[in-house]
């Protein structure tokens, strides 16, 4: 099948998914967009929203109609790297044999991920970036596509552990979670407390996934799109030259080339989500957000006088 052929065929799994995923999830229109983006970019997301807002519910929905193998680890200050790695243990006759541990699976959701240990978030950093892990001098490969979800509770600091930037630049988008609408909120009770059971179909097979992600890394990109996206992510350190005012004043640390990277590739699937051949610097411009939020520092200025992340990244457009 030709790449043109591909992408159409692209198009119409992408709505059917989207149709499937919200048999369940009602509203959250753009975040199940951005997640499903990161899936087939081949990337991470790191879900922030307060409790009660479905993040659970929406990646198990996403893993089933996706056809893919889904775990969920809830993290806890106790949680050590062994209980999501596995361990060696010796079998009756007497051999160290193996037992994986939930990272084991296509999709992983890492629940409340900042409220572990700094060696246990470390656990999971060689399975993000290196779709393997080292257990005992073994190496073992993860199967593709894998993809972790991690949520966070922007609340509560108490008892915490917040991510260091080294792993909060591996996860490709950070996504907020707002409340619902009035109307959204309504059919969500209807939808809850009722005793009918929704099915949700499985749309891909874990070779679909993975062709999908080539697809998409084989979309022809022009060279001022790539330049544009580039010169964004410069914009964001203090102490370039074509930083804005608002850069200068209100950040402490701008974006890395992982988010030079992450811009083109995520803006590579939001085209072929909407049936382009080619991204274009606004497919970079509505991506942008997600993707620079978490990699941008600031400091106690911009803290005092109420600047947002969003603020800054749309004076960079």
């Amino acid at each position: 099948m030709s790449d043109v052929a591909a992408i159409e065929q692209f198009v119409n799994k992408f709505k059917a998914l989207k149709t499937e995923v919200a048999k369940v999830i009602i509203g959250q229109d753009a975040v199940v967009n951005q997640i499903l983006i990161s899936v087939f970019s081949g990337g991470h997301a790191l879900l922030i929203g307060v409790p009660g807002l479905a993040k659970t519910l929406m990646v198990n929905t996403i893993a089933q109609a996706l056809g893919l193998d889904f775990k969920r680890i809830q993290f806890t200050p106790d949680l050590m790297p062994s209980d999501i790695l596995g361990s060696e243990i010796l079998d009756e006759d007497r051999h160290f044999k193996f037992i994986k541990g939930p990272i084991f699976a296509n999709i992983i959701l890492a629940d409340e991920i900042n409220r572990t240990p700094p060696k246990t978030q470390a656990a999971l950093l060689e399975a993000m970036q290196e779709r393997a892990v080292t257990v005992a001098g073994h190496h073992y490969k993860l199967d593709l596509p894998y993809f972790v979800l991690a949520t966070q509770n922007p609340i509560e600091q108490e008892g915490t552990y917040p991510l260091p930037e080294a792993q909060l630049d591996r996860f490709m988008f950070a996504i907020n979670l707002d409340y619902p609408t009035f109307e959204e909120e309504v059919q969500v009770v209807k939808a809850t407390t009722n005793d009918e059971e929704v099915t949700v179909n499985a749309l891909f097979s874990s070779k679909e996934i993975v062709d999908f992600q080539h697809l998409i890394r084989r979309i022809p990109v022009a060279d001022n799109v790539i330049e544009y996206a580039v010169s964004m992510v410069g914009k964001t350190r203090p102490n370039s030259d074509t930083a804005p005012e608002i850069v200068k004043n209100y950040l402490d640390w701008g974006a890395g080339p992982r988010a030079s990277q992450n811009l083109i590739l995520a803006a590579k699937t939001h085209a072929a989500v909407n049936g382009k051949f080619s991204p274009d610097i606004e497919n970079v411009q509505v991506v942008a957000e997600g993707i620079l939020r978490h990699r941008i520092i600031k400091n106690y200025k911009a803290e005092a006088e109420g600047v947002s992340e969003i603020d800054i990244i749309k004076s960079l457009f």
